[in-house]
């Protein structure tokens, strides 16, 4: 079969000579993948992910009925594009997965038993992976088969410039036995705004020299070694994502109490007038108060995150934000083209790094990171779930909320105060006796926030952090079974001088477990 004949579009993207001459099609690439192979997608959030070669070899699986037959250890810096990672796990491809995902099929094929998923920091994967602790029982001493890569160019000493990700691609290039280059010529080249930096193992490791939001460490391309190239591909698929959501009342609510929260701390002097470098989750809540910020009294902002979505161009575009890091740039479709429409405004304004450097706990705390997240629950001493609902059923994985919690200045949990059953608008508490699975600890958390209000519980004792949560968080249908659990569990503990951090065993699951028997948490039964 003749080699496939390079576009001008292509020629254009890859500098040095030799790449050309290893272009081929996803066909050819088929042997690279035998059954039981350990895989490596570059990829964040649904950005940056190689999808040509993903998509033809679930095409292969399809059309031959080969699903179960052909299966993978899939590796990825967190979650993939809904139309690969997810598709595979409808074809039963994905034997293990790690370290986060997103997708229904995937979440399903987890929660079933049929794939094995294992959940880990973001900040701490791409370094394990090099200690070889997910290769550990490998016999050929290998950790990747082999890695397939997107690059929005190939510069002349071999090495790639990522597109909207870098996650732990470095490392999964590091971790390669062969490497497969995605050149997606859809994308515009994004050279120049990555900071790169490869990772040493101990006893070797250097510290991340970065004292300010700005500072570039790395180079602005990924290295690899091209004897390990099997194949280049030219991608012209877009990445999916898809449309925010606008926010609601409760989320423009949770963002009023914390940007009210950020001007008490400014008045008090814990806060510079600019603040403190912002971190932000995923979602509906995250957009809020990102756009609660760029209608706020705060100028000069600056944002050491994961992930920047939408909102933080109308940050920018207030004037309000002078520059951001993170490790991927997950916008709307309509967010991409505003960003590639208006590149000269936003492109010296932003830096990708890998996801260990955006997630390093240590550049965290130097910061001083307002560190701001969604969980599942919180209960009411501050523990956090971030994975499990009702202790048992993965959602997408732990992703990066601990790597910032743990190490920020502020840890703050934002959510709402209930969320709807199948039959009841407020079914569900996120306040809760005890969570069911926990995340975060209450040594991690000091801001717990609902459209309700916010408790801070910086300093206080666990009996303190209780009626605060409660009061301050809670929703006013549970504010009085809360209430009612907390006193009886308080009382029956101090009685036997186990008062510290009071909780009745037999019942502290109660309303979790009228969910399930009566459609709705507000149906438990008396403590």
């Amino acid at each position: 079969m003749a080699s496939p004949v390079a576009s001008a579009a292509l020629k254009a993207r890859i500098r040095r000579p030799s790449m050309l001459k290893q272009l081929c099609r996803p066909e050819d690439m088929l042997r690279h993948f035998p059954n039981g192979s350990y895989i490596g997608w570059s990829g964040f959030t649904g950005v940056g992910y190689p999808k040509k070669l993903p998509t033809f070899l679930a095409d292969h699986v399809e059309k031959n009925g080969l699903q179960g037959k052909l299966k993978y250890s899939l590796f990825v810096g967190a979650s993939s594009g809904a139309e690969t990672e997810n598709r595979w796990a409808s074809l039963d491809m994905i034997e293990r997965r790690s370290p986060h995902q997103v997708g229904k099929a995937i979440a399903k094929g987890i929660n079933e038993g049929r794939i094995n998923f294992f959940d880990k920091h973001l900040s701490m994967f791409p370094v394990d992976l090099l200690y070889g602790y997910y290769t550990k029982d490998r016999t050929d001493g290998k950790k990747l088969d082999v890695v397939v890569v997107e690059a929005t160019d190939i510069l002349e000493d071999g090495s790639i410039v990522p597109g909207a990700s870098v996650g732990a691609t470095p490392e999964l290039i590091q971790a390669a036995d062969k490497i497969i280059i995605e050149v997606n010529t859809s994308l515009p080249s994004f050279e120049g705004l990555h900071d790169i930096t490869m990772t040493e193992l101990p006893p070797r490791r250097k510290p991340y020299l970065i004292m300010g939001v700005e500072d570039r460490i790395g180079t602005t391309s990924i290295p690899l070694d091209p004897e390990k190239v099997v194949g280049v591909i030219e991608s012209d698929y877009q990445d999916q994502t898809s449309p925010n959501t606008p926010p609601d009342a409760s989320s423009a609510a949770i963002a009023h109490h914390l940007i009210e929260y950020f001007e008490h701390e400014v008045k008090h002097g814990r806060m510079p007038k600019s603040l403190l470098p912002i971190q932000s989750g995923i979602g509906n809540i995250a957009n809020a108060v990102i756009g609660g910020l760029s209608e706020s009294n705060f100028w000069n902002l600056k944002v050491w995150t994961e992930v920047i979505q939408d909102t933080f161009l109308d940050l920018f575009d207030s004037g309000r934000l002078e520059f951001a890091t993170a490790t991927s740039i997950r916008f709307s479709p309509e967010g991409f083209k505003r960003f590639y429409d208006n590149w000269e405004s936003y492109y010296d304004k932003l830096l990708l790094r890998s996801q260990q450097v955006s997630n390093s706990p240590e550049i965290i705390r130097r910061l001083g990171v307002i560190g701001m997240n969604t969980p599942v629950e919180v209960d009411i001493y501050a523990h956090a779930n971030s994975t499990c609902v009702m202790g048992s059923r993965m959602l997408n994985g732990l992703g990066g909320s601990a790597d910032f919690l743990r190490s920020a200045k502020y840890s703050i949990m934002h959510t709402p105060s209930t969320r709807p059953s199948k039959t009841d608008p407020h079914g569900v508490s996120c306040i809760v006796p005890m969570c069911t699975h926990i995340d975060q600890t209450e040594h991690d958390l000091d801001v717990i926030v609902t459209e309700n209000g916010l408790a801070d519980v910086r300093g206080l004792a666990p009996r303190e952090r209780a009626r605060v949560i409660i009061d301050k968080c809670a929703h006013e249908v549970y504010k009085p079974i809360l209430k009612h659990y907390f006193e009886k569990a308080e009382y029956e503990c101090l009685k036997k001088g186990w008062g510290h951090e009071p909780h009745l065993l037999f019942n502290s699951f109660d309303m979790h477990k009228a969910l399930v028997e009566e459609g709705s948490m507000q149906k438990v039964k008396s403590w």
